[in-house]
């Protein structure tokens, strides 16, 4: 079945008696009660298919679970409160019973950082961070550090970098590490790291899939190996999505490869135009022919569509041009986030990598005057005017 077919059907229209809701309801009760006590208790055993308590399990999230699980051709999924619970929960469960040892990429999202050298190091784990798109480097790496897990991102935040994810998931494999993949920023669209290798694929649905800037939430994608220990940490620990969360993601997925499509276009039309203006330094796009990653771009990522993020730095400027910039801007939304309809601009230096070191941010390549784009589904025209605008004052 094709990915547009399983955006609109796939988790819906489950018998609920006599009738069968076209769409999956709000189940919003914590508990649920059988006729029979034995029944019951074969279902807390996990012995029966079904629902007692909100924690452990909710129709309306397993109804998500279900369909994202699909887009990514796992053998299972489990619904987050947010990204960064997902990958929080991914990466505990691949450490579970390995080394705990982490080899991640070196150019990430900021809380990705914060969270590996903030909580995962000072809890005992040893973090390296190692360039994932120089393969003999980052093999040598994991070949020193022995990890128990390996972390990265489809295309990094916010210089989208594309690494070979195929033969870094092979490096995890012949080191014996589950390799955990953030794929926010490429969607299932783009690609899929468990067919590519990966053992999790996590993304923060608050961004593409739910794609209306409604919706906090993610969701960790895994293999049959993991599913079990995946879902027993989360009974524990309780990260869970609730169901109001839940059906808005399910009612975004179902317009969201229209979406992408449309993104991405706009993207590739932006960047060229951002490419060619007197004011920009430089721009990073996936869709670039001369991107440094082209090569894997080409090869992992279908035909025309390479994302819908740009991000680009303007030459000669600091803070205060930059936030002269933002705020000349009419359309263009100022917030941090990404993915929704509506373009929208960030200062990385001011949000997503504000808690790290203006030396670490130095080396991660993410100067103070870059700013990330985020582009949506209106004219590209209207989107290419409003910067023009903004860049002439």
């Amino acid at each position: 079945m094709d990915i547009h077919t399983k955006a609109v059907h796939i988790g819906d229209r489950k018998k609920a008696g006599t009738y069968t809701p076209v769409t999956t309801p709000i189940h919003t009760a914590t508990s649920y009660f059988y006729e029979s006590t034995e029944q019951l208790d074969r279902i807390f055993a996990q012995e029966e298919q079904g629902y007692c308590y909100s924690r452990y399990d909710n129709p309306s999230t397993a109804a998500l679970e279900e369909l994202v699980n699909s887009l990514e051709n796992g053998a299972g999924a489990l619904a987050c409160a947010s990204g960064m619970a997902a990958i929080h929960l991914a990466i505990f469960t691949a450490l579970a019973d390995r080394r705990k040892s982490i080899v991640a990429a070196n150019a990430i999202y900021g809380a990705s950082v914060s969270l590996l050298m903030n909580v995962l190091q000072p809890a005992g784990v040893d973090v390296r961070f190692a360039d994932v798109c120089n393969l003999d480097d980052f093999r040598a790496a994991v070949s020193e550090s022995r990890p128990g897990c390996i972390f990265m991102e489809t295309i990094s935040n916010p210089l989208l970098r594309v690494a070979e994810l195929d033969r870094i998931a092979e490096i995890a494999r012949e080191a014996g590490a589950a390799l955990v993949v953030d794929n926010t920023f490429a969607s299932p669209l783009l690609c899929r790291p468990l067919e590519l290798g990966a053992h999790f694929s996590v993304h923060s649905v608050t961004k593409y899939l739910a794609g209306h800037g409604d919706v906090l939430g993610g969701i960790v994608v895994t293999d049959r190996e993991h599913l079990d220990p995946l879902r027993a940490l989360s009974r524990t620990i309780g990260p869970v999505l609730g169901p109001f969360e839940s059906y808005l993601t399910m009612r975004g997925i179902k317009t969201f490869p229209l979406r992408m499509e449309r993104q991405c276009a706009n993207a590739a039309r932006v960047a060229a135009w951002l490419a060619a203006h007197p004011r920009i330094e430089r721009v990073y796009f996936t869709g670039d022919p001369a991107h440094p990653d082209a090569a894997a771009v080409r090869r992992l990522f279908p035909p025309d569509l390479t994302g819908a993020m740009v991000s680009f730095e303007i030459r000669g400027a600091g803070r205060e041009e930059i936030f002269h910039v933002m705020d000349a801007l009419q359309m263009i939304v100022r917030a941090t986030s990404l993915g929704d309809v509506h373009t929208m601009i960030l200062y990385p230096v001011m949000s997503s990598h504000r808690e790290i070191s203006p030396k670490h941010r130095e080396r991660m390549g993410i100067r103070d005057n870059l700013l990330r784009l985020s582009v949506g589904i209106e004219a590209a025209e209207d989107i290419i005017a409003d910067l023009d605008r903004a860049l002439a004052q």
